[in-house]
């Protein structure tokens, strides 16, 4: 059997602590220790640490030397950014995926919206967040954008750390009737149109952000 290459071991660390962190199982402002992680995660210390110093560069860690390694509080200001970015980055794969759109790819959307719908309908805010991801990725995927689909994965966990918690509190998700816009919209190919759903679909989430001020 061949050893799990390093990159592996990291990428592996580095998932299951931001979504730990996202999911809120990790709190804002709770201490992380590399061995004890390590520990609960079945890995050597070296690919936590790789884990911690990118998550530190993406904004859910923050670390003073010799000090500690916590995670960060859920600041407005900084999820607005990311929404701002996010959103952008949406409008600009929207508009290079939709030629390249095929009927399975529509498909593939409507099958995500019908999930989402019915996690929200189940109050299942982890089912809705991972059937929105999916619809949203099929864009980011077909486009073609490799820096744009970095970014997106980069600056969306900010983002989703605020719905969590606004959801938790009885806020609601994102209507479906949006994503059934939008992929009408493609599936006509109508670029302006999509682009404008799109642009009304993040300007929400800096919205959100906005009423946690």
């Amino acid at each position: 059997m061949e050893a799990i290459p390093r990159t592996l071991l990291r990428d592996r660390a580095y998932e299951a602590i931001r979504d730990a962190i996202v999911a809120g199982d990790i709190a804002p402002g709770a201490v992380v220790k590399d061995a004890e992680l390590a520990e609960r995660l079945g890995l050597s210390r070296a690919p936590v640490r790789d884990a911690f110093s990118r998550l530190v560069d993406e904004g859910l860690l923050e670390s003073k030397p010799q000090s500690y390694t916590r995670v960060t509080a859920v600041v407005a200001a900084d999820v607005r950014d990311a929404a701002a970015v996010v959103g952008a980055m949406h409008e600009l794969v929207t508009r290079a995926a939709l030629p390249r759109l095929l009927a399975e790819h529509i498909g593939a959307m409507r099958e995500s919206n019908a999930r989402f719908a019915a996690a929200v309908r189940d109050g299942d805010v982890s089912a809705a967040l991972r059937a929105d991801d999916e619809l949203h990725d099929v864009l980011v995927r077909v486009s073609g954008n490799g820096a744009a689909a970095a970014t997106v994965a980069r600056y969306t966990p900010l983002i989703r750390r605020l719905e969590r918690r606004r959801f938790g509190e009885g806020g609601n998700c994102r209507s479906a009737g949006l994503h059934d816009e939008l992929i009408d919209a493609c599936a006509v190919g109508d670029v302006d149109e999509a682009v404008r759903v799109t642009a009304e679909i993040w300007r929400g989430l800096e919205d959100l952000a906005d009423l946690d001020t």
